[in-house]
């Protein structure tokens, strides 16, 4: 091994990470060998460098394949999109047969496909070969002179060794400190306390009963609109059967203890909350169903973990990053393409869980320039999805008919008249109930007029109920209208042959038997 083809190996590293925001990869002493990589421009430009000479072209060529390899197994751990890789030999001697073709840029056919440029620095090319490397990696002034300096070499290149060594352990060190700042105990917590929560739905009347997770506390917009905003918080500890409570717990788990690890508890709690209730209050403005689950908090956590790799974007795409935005895309797609997910809760999760971290920030990371932005804009949206909220759910027939059941309860048909005209202002598919809903309410208050004229413009609809024929039975018989009963009774039975309060009016008007 000759000591100054070693010095200049090191001493090219040097001065590359030194001199030019080149990071060591690794170094590996007893092969001669340093990989380097620094991102520019959207392309990780690696560098390997190696002191070794071959004899023959064809033992050259051997190792230019396995550094595509192991370049190709490492993509994944590099930032940029393209990765370029400047393959460097230092070596006394070049190979005895015809090797200069491996000069020439080379390229694996694929999508992305990795680009390979070889310098072979031997004692006749050296000065030639690292101009074309000073032009390729970006460093003008790279050290060019070849001579041993007057300072013994064996202290130089231990002098490189340690300070590469030192640059490769500081950063391992980061990355160790930035993803264990903390111990994810907050998680766990939330973990047990959905669980226990949901073991208690279950005994009490069931988790998929919609009266029973209304009354426990699940997202119900006539309720909250009333005052019950507490709903907000209180149903993201619900779930809805045991798959629902299942899938959000697993990515608690993960995403809950990467979070809490990298941000410390407190700031894990608040970013969780936070999260929470952006997507319930994004859920509020944009789906009138009742809901609950813990989603939007953990979308939130998909948030956090977005803002912490703006802030370590090399250590986010050396962990985490690629697989993280596949999942978050697809978790996306999926929420808008199946009906059921609530996708409002899932984005404004999101959004919040961001906005959230952006507020608390990073450990150790404190900038008011972004926090106070952050929570000046999170307030206001908080602030537009609730005022847009109402206004959407009182303009919605669906919220309004969801209106009309509490008030029927209540035993409240003022109130039951009320919501059904407003939701008849826009009606969409739903006008033949809501005029039905309303001609029970006039019956109640004695307006039978009313009624009547809701319960005939309520039978011209394809989804008439048969609940409104039956009434009407009742009442052209009260208004000795005979043969208008008679057809409405029978249109009814038709619709719901099985219904006894029907069989016994459809005997007693058309004076038939029912077998």
């Amino acid at each position: 091994m000759s000591l100054e083809q070693q010095f200049r190996m090191y001493r090219l590293a040097y001065h590359l990470v030194a001199n030019y925001g080149y990071e060591v990869l690794h170094i590996n002493e007893k092969q001669e060998e340093i990989w380097l990589e620094k991102l520019e421009n959207k392309t990780s430009k690696v560098i390997r460098i190696v002191q070794q000479g071959f004899d023959w072209k064809n033992y050259l060529k051997r190792d230019i394949a396995i550094v595509f390899q192991k370049t190709k197994a490492m993509k994944r751990l590099l930032p940029g999109k393209h990765v370029e890789i400047h393959n460097v030999y230092i070596s006394a001697y070049s190979p005895i047969d015809d090797w200069e073709m491996l000069k020439k840029p080379m390229k694996l056919n694929e999508k992305n496909p990795l680009t390979m440029q070889v310098y072979y620095l031997d004692e006749h090319h050296y000065n030639e070969e690292q101009e074309k490397l000073k032009k390729a990696v970006g460093a003008p002034q790279l050290e060019t002179d070849n001579q041993i300096p007057d300072v013994p070499e064996e202290e130089c290149i231990n002098q490189y060794k340690t300070f590469l060594s030192g640059t490769l352990y500081d950063k391992r060190d980061e990355v160790k400190k930035v993803l264990s700042f903390g111990k994810p105990f907050f998680t766990y917590l939330l973990l047990i306390m959905n669980v226990i929560l949901f073991i208690f739905l279950e005994i009490n009347g069931g988790s998929e009963n919609i009266e029973n997770l209304i009354q426990y506390g699940a997202s119900f917009n006539p309720a909250i609109i009333d005052g019950e905003w507490w709903r907000i918080v209180s149903s993201m500890f619900l779930h809805i059967g045991m798959l629902h409570l299942f899938m959000n717990m697993l990515a608690l788990f993960y995403l809950g203890t990467t979070a809490e690890r990298i941000y410390g508890s407190w700031r894990f709690l608040v970013i969780y909350f936070l999260a929470g209730i952006g997507g319930g209050l994004a859920s509020f403005a944009f789906t009138v169903n009742v809901s609950a689950g813990a989603s939007g908090a953990i979308f939130g956590l998909f948030g956090a973990l977005l803002f912490f790799g703006l802030t370590y974007k090399k250590i986010f795409f050396q962990t985490m990053g690629k697989g993280l935005l596949i999942l978050i895309g697809i978790n996306v797609v999926f929420g808008f393409v199946v009906p059921q997910i609530d996708n409002g809760a899932h984005l404004g999760g999101l959004i919040a869980g961001f906005l959230a971290s952006a507020i608390v920030h990073l450990p150790t990371k404190r900038k008011w320039q972004i926090q106070i932005p952050a929570f000046i804009f999170y307030t206001a949206a908080l602030a537009g999805l609730i005022i847009f909220g109402v206004q959407y759910n009182e303009n919605n027939a669906s919220y309004q008919l969801m209106h009309i059941d509490e008030s029927i309860k209540e035993e409240d048909y003022e109130a039951v008249v009320e919501s059904a005209t407003k939701g008849l202002e826009n009606p969409d598919d739903l006008e033949a109930h809501l005029l039905f809903q309303r001609s029970y309410a006039y019956i109640e208050l004695n307006k039978y007029d009313l009624a009547l004229s809701d319960l005939e413009r309520s039978i011209h609809f394809e989804d008439t109920l048969p609940e409104a024929y039956y009434n009407l039975a009742l009442l052209y018989n009260d208004d000795g209208e005979p043969e208008k009963a008679e057809e409405a009774i029978r249109q009814a039975y038709k619709l719901k042959p099985e219904d006894h309060a029907f069989i016994n009016l459809y005997e007693q008007i058309t004076g038939e038997t029912v077998e």
